[in-house]
């Protein structure tokens, strides 16, 4: 995942958390506008969430920060 994206996805899990608490969940969705504005980008989150990663569609956004905080 490219550095910008590794932090944007993390400013988002930040916020999402102090806005709801650990517990809340995202999906790769949530690092994106409501519309599809940057194709590549948008797969590149796809491919490491759906492929790299094999998560769920909705993870807890604690578990996604810790993953990008450590480069995986």
């Amino acid at each position: 995942m490219r550095p910008d994206l590794r932090q944007k996805a993390i400013a988002i899990c930040d916020r999402k958390i102090a806005q709801k608490g650990e517990s809340v969940g995202l999906s790769f969705y949530a690092f994106f506008a409501n519309r599809n504005d940057d194709p590549d980008l948008l797969m590149e989150a796809a491919t490491w969430w759906i492929k790299t990663h094999q998560l769920d569609h909705f993870e807890k956004a604690a578990k996604i920060r810790e993953m990008l905080h450590a480069g995986r």
